[in-house]
């Protein structure tokens, strides 16, 4: 090769470093970074797919964005979703969120798709990333739930089965003496499973055999292996309860088990708050409800967020399942109306699910975080507020979603007929 040729592809290679390296600069934010601090005007740098510097100096970036007036977050994380898993509930086709065969141990990890519809949508609200949850299964306790980066991108970002999650109550139609007698018996023999025991699946098969629980319930080797991660290895459990005396026998399982205890709903949680708070259990909550929609949620309160937030309890919302997760937001801005911090709120959306399922380097905006990022026009707690530029993993992601497009092709070209409208 000639010198002008190596000098040439030299040029190239560092040319082509250059330009994807290229660094982003939002400047003059209002930054809520997702640690229960109050906003501050400042700085972000964004180098590869990560933030490099927080500041309330000047900073250099290659592509300057001015956030003047904006307010810049976290990316939203729903920890109650089937985003990826479920397309249309009503259409059994489109659903991949349950197994006939296995319970415990059922997995959606493989089933997501990252080109579902409800991604862009979710997205261009927000949502950066999800945790995913299958249908309850049979048993009190069984399914496994995993995170993803919303990406969009075919290989599949994510952590897989991250959470279990079960069901005690209204919502389940069986006996409540019944279901925490199951769940007892099933914890009882996880807790007797010694890792040596699991080193086969001809081995578990046996010990199967031997545990009337298991023969009983008809479980497989995989569902006693999820059943030895729940008790060994620490694995997030999700159970949906929402009764004040149901969720004190889950604080005393929690105990007893030495479980990573997460109460979803908890409608009655303000008559046994500190209890929760002693335990040190999560809660992931719908702070919207104020008027019971159960037996089982009698003592419903709009003030309940506020209250609990007093107590120091973690805090994570969900919003009613359809395809509008993003309206965890609005939620969360209902509980800030009813006494609950506008910082902490902005933490129960972003940082307290990373910490309290271990989800790695996202959730608030610190030196070193992947930049998962999103600028809003207006304050995101309001509904009609929505995202000027979200970023997931440092990119600046398209917003265009099905719903742009339609908006688009009925209102531009107007002269031509809809069927030639692109």
């Amino acid at each position: 090769m000639s010198f002008i040729k190596k000098a040439i592809f030299t040029f190239l290679i560092f040319f082509n470093g250059v330009i994807n390296a290229e660094s982003i600069l939002i400047q003059n934010a209002t930054i809520y970074d997702g640690k229960n601090n109050d906003g501050f005007i400042g700085n972000v740098l964004i180098e590869d797919n990560k933030i490099s510097r927080v500041s309330t100096a000047n900073l250099r970036g290659d592509l300057v964005i001015d956030a003047t007036g904006k307010i810049l977050t976290p990316g939203i994380i729903p920890t109650d979703s089937n985003i990826g898993i479920v397309e249309i509930g009503a259409l059994s086709v489109t659903r991949d969120d349950s197994s006939d065969l296995y319970q415990i141990g059922f997995s959606i990890y493989d089933a997501f798709n990252p080109n579902s519809v409800l991604i862009p949508w979710n997205r261009s609200n927000g949502i950066t990333s999800t945790l995913s949850l299958p249908q309850y299964t049979d048993s009190p306790i069984g399914g496994l739930g995993s995170f993803f980066v919303l990406d969009s991108n075919l290989k599949i970002s994510g952590s897989k089965d991250v959470a279990m999650i079960g069901r005690v109550g209204g919502s389940g139609g069986e006996s409540r003496a019944e279901t925490f007698s199951i769940m007892e018996d099933l914890l009882e023999f996880a807790s007797s499973l010694d890792s040596r025991d699991m080193g086969s699946y001809k081995e578990i098969a046996e010990l199967i055999e031997d545990s009337p629980i298991a023969e009983t319930m008809e479980l497989h080797p995989r569902d006693i292996t999820a059943l030895h991660r729940l008790v060994n290895d620490d694995l997030p459990l999700i159970i949906n309860a929402n009764r004040a005396s149901d969720l004190l026998k889950l604080i005393d399982l929690k105990e007893k088990y030495n479980l990573n205890l997460i109460i979803m709903g908890a409608q009655e949680a303000g008559m046994v708050a500190r209890q929760i708070a002693e335990s040190d259990t999560p809660l992931i909550i719908n702070p919207i409800n104020n008027i019971p929609g159960s037996f089982d949620e009698l003592a419903a309160n709009i003030e309940l967020a506020g209250n609990l937030e007093k107590l120091g309890i973690t805090l994570m919302f969900n919003a009613p399942r359809s395809h509008n997760y993003h309206l965890v937001r609005q939620g969360a801005g209902v509980a800030v109306a009813n006494g609950m911090s506008y910082a902490a709120a902005i933490k129960a959306l972003t940082l307290s699910p990373v910490e309290v399922f271990n989800l790695g380097e996202r959730g608030e905006i610190v030196q070193g975080k992947i930049a998962d990022l999103i600028i809003w026009d207006a304050d995101p707690l309001e509904p009609s507020s929505m995202p000027e530029k979200v970023f997931i993993n440092g990119k600046d992601i398209d917003l265009t979603s099905r719903m742009t497009r339609l908006t688009d092709r009925y209102t531009k070209n107007k002269e031509e007929p809809n069927g030639y409208r692109n």
